[in-house]
């Protein structure tokens, strides 16, 4: 097996006009990562994707894929597959025949389509339903047809835009599993582009934020969310109390990193508030409380008792308190 990432990017600048979409990005990607690209919308997410495919050309900038030069090489003669968000399955063609449609296009022998085929459609569960169209299926099999198809021939990157943003949420949170399932048991190295913060921070290996076509920070879910880099990181990723420090600086502060409590808790940071909104969550509380030191703060709890709703009430004073080591310094 080869060493290095599998994914290089060097300087990596794409422009429509006046528009600087991608701006001098560099990164690498590791072999057999589940690495997200996440940001808003303009933010050069799926540019860079396109990028990756072959779609579109740099202006500026070289990018590797497994030690080679593919910068200027097409798409069809890239170790690389696509996902498209709409799943783009052929409706006259059944399930079998959408799954094997690249391989008869590469040529391969009928034999051996058969036989990726029907292995890989019992990857992703599928195998009872390879004589069905695609409109006597699910959002969520027409979302593994289309997984299959891309996996069927083998890549070495496999590329997904928003792939889970076609399902409701309830079957987003259970493809997320089957999606993590299948790139751990492949192998392979997956390249996800997203907007939905959830989504990327439950699936990815590592992630790259982006803002503006430049990436603000990269690391693990973990490192990204209790630690950004900046302001913008900590605003975009969760939900982040941002407090002015003494000397011009800023410190993230995270709402379950605070104690909400009727009396003055005995933390070293402690502010008196009054609860100004309340959002019960189910397993959790929001409360949306004013403070005359820091402004709006937001703080969650965790509901842990079955006969009561949320602890406290719009209206009531409170204390809040944390600990030295519950904020974030950032960056500007």
């Amino acid at each position: 097996m080869k060493s290095g990432p599998i994914v290089r990017i060097e300087g990596l600048t794409r422009r429509f006009g006046p528009i600087v979409a991608v701006d001098r990005v560099d990164l690498e990607i590791a072999r057999g990562e589940l690495f997200a690209l996440l940001g808003g919308s303009g933010c050069g997410k799926t540019t860079l994707l396109r990028m990756l495919a072959g779609f579109e050309t740099p202006d500026e900038g070289r990018l590797f894929i497994d030690g080679q030069d593919m910068t200027d090489v097409p798409p069809y003669r890239r170790p690389v597959n696509m996902m498209f968000q709409s799943y783009a399955l052929f409706p006259h063609m059944d399930v079998a025949a959408n799954v094997g449609y690249g391989l008869r296009r590469d040529g391969v022998k009928g034999p051996e389509i058969a036989g990726r085929v029907a292995e890989i459609l019992k990857l992703v569960h599928l195998q009872d339903h390879a004589k069905r169209k695609p409109s006597q299926l699910s959002g969520g099999q027409r979302q593994r047809v289309a997984l299959a198809r891309a996996l069927v021939k083998r890549p070495k990157l496999l590329l997904l835009d928003e792939p889970l943003a076609a399902l409701d949420r309830k079957l987003r949170e259970s493809t997320r599993f089957e999606m993590v399932r299948l790139q751990e048991q492949l192998g392979l190295t997956f390249v996800m582009v997203t907007h939905d913060q959830e989504e990327a921070m439950s699936m990815a290996t590592r992630l790259a934020v982006m803002n503006a076509g430049r990436i603000a920070q990269i690391g693990t879910p973990h490192e990204v969310y209790e630690h950004p880099a900046s302001r913008f990181v900590a605003d975009f990723i969760g939900i982040a109390n941002i407090i002015a420090l003494d000397g011009g600086g800023w410190m993230a502060l995270r709402p379950e990193k605070i104690a909400l409590s009727a009396d003055r808790p005995a933390l070293p940071r402690t502010v008196a508030a009054r609860i100004v909104d309340v959002a019960y969550e189910g397993d959790r509380s929001l409360y949306h409380v004013e403070t005359e030191a820091h402004g709006t703060m937001t703080v969650s709890t965790m509901n842990t008792s079955r006969s009561a709703g949320a602890a406290f009430a719009r209206g009531q004073s409170v204390w809040l308190g944390w600990s030295d080591e519950a904020g974030q310094r950032l960056e500007a």
